[in-house]
């Protein structure tokens, strides 16, 4: 197995368990004075103005522009009939409703498991004891960051961006998480058992990570980062003549344009899109964004219990819309696949292993499984690498759990797709 260091990162240096996002309140106190993050849209010479006035903090073209400004400015700003000003979404990590299921291992004696169940389950293979593929594949974790340093990821960090601070849009080299989500969530993808070998292992270690931070160490954020470390990733893989999986173990119950857009961006530019289903199910239509968007894989959780002779859906893992269940078509809303996502172990921010749950932990798997289907043939498109998920999801119907049935259902989509 190849090694690579991190290229151009100079270390400057969500959710915790069950992680799905809720829409929180507006609006940030920076220092003492009120401030809106407001996107700004109207005709091209009026924007223009503005943005003299005003700075940009994003540029989406057509779609107007992102800024940050202050009671007074966002008042005057309303009262300008040339110009449409909504406030940009600020979303926070839900409380969690599956608290770290067990400690896991710790930094410098290894993990407690290096192929945990969800490696031993989506390889069908239980003894398995160095996974592989992924090469050349490009995964862009848009997260709360990464442990760059981590023993077991060091070797696979290629982009280290931050999309989350306050003052500054971008800043390269540095992802730093203060969280652990996102180190958790690369983890699965890609951790390579660490130069001894003693470490843990992700479902395609040959893969490269692109970690992009667009949560902040609390696990909150704004859409426009959001949008706009989905479009980056998309642009970087045209730029570099790259296959690109964007995996996002996050979400919103409300649809935000801004990551709808980015979102459809990214899958026209030949970007694999895998998203997290979300944690408030059993009910149905409990589905989050962006998954539940038609242009992204949507992955719910799997428990490591069998239930009629498959795996089970949890309980928490949100639900499609059931009036499309049997029908194998994704709309708007759909569950499309379903992994391992209930106590999950994998690398922790301090250089340790911790073991949380939820569609977070789902999520990877998937990303994982597609980078290594798409490392064995590049020349697959990104909806090729998609169909081929589908197909190998049928191969495992699941049939436990809540909404769980023979089928295409609403719980688990077209099934758990594993290495063939």
């Amino acid at each position: 197995m190849k090694k690579r260091k991190v290229l151009g990162a100079t270390v400057l240096s969500l959710a915790m368990g069950v992680s799905m996002f809720a829409t929180g309140a507006f609006g940030q106190q920076l220092k003492t004075e009120e401030t809106y993050r407001v996107i700004i849209q109207g005709a091209a010479s009026e924007k223009a103005k503005v943005k003299d006035q005003v700075g940009v903090r994003w540029d989406f073209g057509t779609d107007g522009f992102t800024t940050t400004v202050n009671s007074k400015q966002y008042q005057a700003l309303l009262k300008n009939k040339n110009l449409t000003i909504e406030k940009v979404e600020q979303v926070q990590l839900a409380p969690s409703k599956e608290i770290a299921a067990k400690p896991g291992g710790t930094a410098g004696t290894g993990p407690s498991d290096q192929t945990p169940w969800g490696i031993e389950a989506i390889y069908n293979n239980a003894s398995i004891q160095t996974p592989t593929g992924g090469d050349g594949i490009k995964v862009a974790v848009l997260d709360t960051g990464v442990n760059s340093t981590h023993v077991d990821l060091e070797n696979n960090v290629e982009q280290c961006k931050d999309f989350s601070q306050m003052k500054t849009s971008l800043v390269e080299g540095f992802c730093d998480d203060g969280n652990g989500h996102g180190t958790h969530v690369a983890g699965t993808v890609l951790a390579d058992g660490g130069d001894n070998g003693l470490g843990i292992y992700g479902v395609a270690p040959d893969a490269e990570l692109w970690a992009y931070k667009v949560l902040n160490n609390r696990g909150s954020g704004y859409s426009d980062d959001i949008a706009a470390g989905i479009r980056k990733a998309a642009d970087e893989g045209v730029r570099l003549g790259q296959k690109v999986i964007i995996s996002m173990s996050l979400g919103s119950s409300s649809k935000s344009s801004l990551i709808a857009d980015a979102v459809d961006y990214a899958y026209s530019k030949g970007a694999l899109v895998i998203a997290a289903a979300g944690n408030s199910g059993p009910a149905d239509n409990t589905i989050g964004y962006p998954g539940a968007l038609v242009n992204a894989v949507a992955v719910a959780a799997l428990e490591d219990v069998q239930e009629n002779s498959t795996y089970r859906v949890a309980d928490f893992s949100s639900r499609g819309n059931s009036a499309t269940d049997g029908d194998y078509v994704i709309q708007e809303r759909d569950v499309e696949v379903a992994a391992p996502g209930r106590a999950i172990e994998s690398t922790w921010n301090d250089g340790s292993y911790n073991t949380i749950s939820g569609t977070s932990m789902a999520t990877p798997h998937v990303s994982g499984l597609a980078a290594k289907i798409w490392a064995g043939n590049k020349s697959l498109s990104n909806t090729q690498v998609r169909a081929e998920l589908q197909r190998l999801a049928k191969l495992y119907d699941v049939k436990g759990g809540i909404g769980a049935a023979t089928g295409d259902d609403h719980a688990s989509g077209f099934g758990f797709p594993r290495v063939q």
